[in-house]
């Protein structure tokens, strides 16, 4: 039916979902096509392994999301979303010194950090304060009039360093080193590289101000909340139908993409115009990952206690190890020590597993497209530090980068952030625009996380992106009025 509908959306992640909220919001009649069975992107969970054991396909624990300043203003909990905090954040375990400790308290962080807790307070104290101001200057375009330009001001200063060089001239231990990097690492970045510390700083700053809690039941109660919120403000959900070339497209003036540019290539073709489609064809993926989810018969067995009260655990070691595993898969190869990331969500949300039983959610980061068998090496990194885990292993699911793509087309190669977010891409993203949402196509405008601020669940993306294209429909109905 031409003309059905106001605005269409391509793709049901946490970005085409918010950017369809916000166009319904604005009173506009949204349709938003997923092409698979299930909306949701990257916020899927299902029984991987055995029935009854929920695991988290992609992303699993949300502080982005919790602390989103759109997200948090939509009224989600009506429709089923309920946050789970686990009692410490993040565990950062070592081989002989007791784990470093990312508390929901910024002081008893500090406090644990020994010989540089006063340096730990005077880092993240003036932050936290108003990490919600800083947020949503944060997750903006990187080149835009802040509100708040002292604290981005401050907040910059250290953002742009090297992960290494914030935190070698910040602290003086191993283990608050340590807990700088291991967050910073989830950049995809070398730790050498500049703007690797914002990352660090953003994840440890919101463990402190939000915390970093995962949807009770999976990351799909995000999904389907959001879904539910949608449908309340009138908009429609068609799941099951990819569009494959722009002809596919419903007939309506704006066209959202939560796609990353690979896809847009496709689908526009003749329509996106040369020099545009040249500069997609430069833009660039980051290292991908290497995933694992378990169903185990036990805890993880954690040699240092504490990390079984924590929601994430980082496994990596010192500074300088995570430093080598990152460089190593930023030359293209393959560590043997990688850096791991373990989540445990039975630990704190007991729907996700039958009685006795538990998940685990673990990966660790390899070159874009590997095809390398990653397991041994991610399961001695757990072994290291919860001797006996293999002993808890029920049955295990690996999602290798060509396994993750299959399974959601935007994680091209592995890349579960749509695109490498260095310092040259966090600025021109996929392109240098003062819109960067914006397709030189009539209506057209790109939503995913391939825009700014890039990577994460946090739904700004979408966000923005929805009001560069009310915005750019007001002016085009202005331009006709005056014209007439």
């Amino acid at each position: 039916m031409a003309g059905r509908h106001d605005a269409v959306v391509v793709g049901s992640g946490p970005n085409g979902l918010a950017a369809a909220i916000e166009m319904a919001r604005r009173g506009r009649r949204v349709l938003l096509i997923e092409g698979s069975g299930a909306i949701g992107g990257g916020l899927r969970s299902e029984p991987l392994t055995r029935p009854g054991f929920v695991h988290d396909v992609c992303s699993a624990v949300h502080p982005l999301a919790a602390a989103s300043p759109f997200l948090r203003q939509l009224p989600l909990e009506p429709h089923g979303l309920e946050w789970v905090h686990p009692e410490i954040p993040m565990a950062h375990p070592f081989d002989s010194a007791p784990a470093a400790l990312l508390h929901r308290d910024m002081e008893a962080t500090a406090a644990d950090l020994g010989a540089d807790e006063h340096a730990y307070r005077r880092f993240a104290g003036p932050l936290v304060t108003d990490f919600d101001t800083l947020l949503a200057e944060i997750l903006r375009p990187l080149v835009h009039l802040p509100r708040a330009p002292l604290l981005l001001a401050r907040f910059g200063l250290s953002a742009i360093r090297s992960a290494r060089g914030l935190a070698e001239g910040t602290f003086r231990t191993e283990r608050a080193r340590a807990l700088l990097a291991g967050s910073a690492a989830h950049s995809n970045l070398p730790l050498t590289a500049p703007a690797s510390a914002s990352y660090g700083m953003v994840l440890n700053l919101a463990g402190h101000a939000i915390g970093w809690p995962m949807p009770r039941g999976g990351a799909a109660s995000l999904a389907r909340a959001m879904a539910g919120h949608l449908r309340e403000l009138g908009g429609e959900i068609e799941t099951g139908r990819w569009i494959r070339s722009w002809r596919d497209l419903p007939d309506a003036p704006i066209v959202l993409f939560d796609l990353t540019p690979h896809q847009l290539l496709r689908i526009g073709g003749d329509r996106l115009p040369p020099r545009y489609r040249r500069r997609l064809e430069r833009y660039r993926y980051g290292p991908a990952s290497f995933k694992v989810d378990y169903a185990l018969s036990a805890p993880i067995p954690w040699r240092d206690a504490r990390c079984a009260s924590a929601g994430t655990v980082h496994l990596g070691g010192t500074l300088e190890e995570i430093m080598a595993s990152e460089a190593e898969v930023g030359r293209g190869g393959h560590p043997e020590r990688p850096f791991v990331l373990v989540t445990q969500p039975t630990q704190f949300d007991r729907s996700r597993a039958p009685e006795g039983g538990h998940v685990a959610w673990a990966y660790c980061h390899v070159p874009w497209r590997s095809g390398a068998d990653m397991l041994p090496a991610l399961e001695a990194q757990i072994e290291r530090f919860a001797p006996g885990f293999r002993d808890c292993v029920l049955d295990r699911h690996v999602l290798d980068p060509a396994a993750l793509e299959a399974r959601n087309p935007n994680l091209v190669g592995g890349d579960i952030n749509g695109g490498t977010g260095d310092l040259r891409q966090l600025v021109a993203r996929p392109i240098l625009s003062p819109v960067p949402y914006r397709i030189p196509v009539k209506g057209w405008y790109l939503c995913s996380s391939s825009t700014p601020p890039g990577g994460g669940v946090h739904g700004m993306c979408g966000y923005l992106a929805a009001e560069a294209a009310l915005a750019g429909a007001k002016a085009a109905a202005g331009a006709g009025a005056g014209a007439g």
